[in-house]
């Protein structure tokens, strides 16, 4: 099936709306913590299942909009693409999970941290399982990482466990996103869509034995769980779109805008601790990004001149 939304794509050159696009994206993915700090009250499963219910209904209106449905009709006809599609669902709510819970129980900065280790990740797995081969820098740019987690381990005297969930999740998840061929709108939806029965079952339970937060007597948790459709969809929407209008190095560059905004709420807004370990794990981390970084703009500027 043919992506159409890689129809027009210009692979060599950035545009000002996919710019513009992609920034809105991080930078809404970036401040996204203090929405979810808002509903830390309420448990994780909870507001994943409002996430999953009320991005459904953005999601279709954006794709009715943009005339772009016949690609999802088909593929739920599809029982190949079904069955990827519920392994790309099942990663990103386990995702969605882990961050909710990690933001509310005061475990930002690991967020961040995963986050910013996840490219890293990225390529390990493409060099473990697609038999991509790694050069130098990138080899140096992951020991660098593997080392920061390390420290972490060797100061806490346990793994953190939110950071390298959100690793784990979000890199077979972009992996497995890789093999969807649909379009970053319609396999967005179509994911949200398998998930939805789930939720819906959750949220039914939930009422049924009065543990719902969700039209319970307190208008702000209603409110605040029907919002958490838009800043669920909303960023990923505008990311699918101004991706496809920027280079990859570009893309590359920029998806480091999240997590150090998440950095900076989790220090300066959440005041949580950061201390010795992490004054030496997160340099380490944003040294190993600066060499993986360079090493990939140099090899893609080597693609582009042969």
């Amino acid at each position: 099936m043919r992506n159409p939304d890689s129809l027009n794509q210009k692979a060599d050159e950035d545009t000002g709306q996919g710019l513009a696009l992609a920034v809105t994206a991080y930078l809404l993915w970036g401040f996204l913590p203090i929405y979810m700090k808002l509903v830390a009250h309420i448990p994780a499963a909870e507001v994943v299942a409002h996430r999953i219910i009320w991005s459904v209904p953005v999601a279709a209106v954006v794709l009715i909009v943009m005339r772009r449905t016949d690609a999802l009709r088909d593929a739920l006809r599809s029982p190949r693409m079904l069955a990827m599609a519920c392994v790309t669902a099942a990663l990103i709510s386990v995702n969605w999970g882990i961050y909710v819970w990690a933001i509310a129980s005061g475990h930002a900065l690991d967020a961040a941290l995963g986050y910013y280790i996840n490219p890293l990740f990225s390529i390990f797995l493409g060099a473990l399982l697609l038999g991509e081969r790694l050069s130098a820098a990138q080899l140096a740019a992951i020991a660098l990482a593997a080392g920061a987690v390390v420290v972490l381990i060797a100061d806490a005297g346990t793994v953190p466990w939110a950071a390298l969930g959100l690793m784990f999740s979000w890199g077979f998840y972009a992996l497995a996103k890789k093999s969807l061929p649909i379009g970053p709108n319609q396999g967005f939806l179509l994911e949200v869509l398998i998930l939805l029965g789930p939720a819906l079952g959750y949220v039914g339970y939930l009422s049924l034995t009065g543990g719902t937060h969700f039209a319970a007597g307190l208008a702000r948790d209603t409110w605040l769980l029907l919002g958490c459709g838009l800043v669920t969809a909303v960023p990923l929407l505008f990311y699918a779109n101004g991706a496809k209008l920027l280079r990859l190095s570009t893309i590359g560059i920029l998806q480091y805008i999240a997590p150090t905004l998440i950095f900076l709420v989790a220090v300066f807004v959440f005041d949580e601790p950061f201390g010795r370990a992490r004054m030496i794990a997160f340099p380490m981390i944003w040294m190993a990004l600066v060499i993986y970084t360079a090493s990939m703009v140099r090899q893609i500027r080597q693609r582009a001149a042969t």
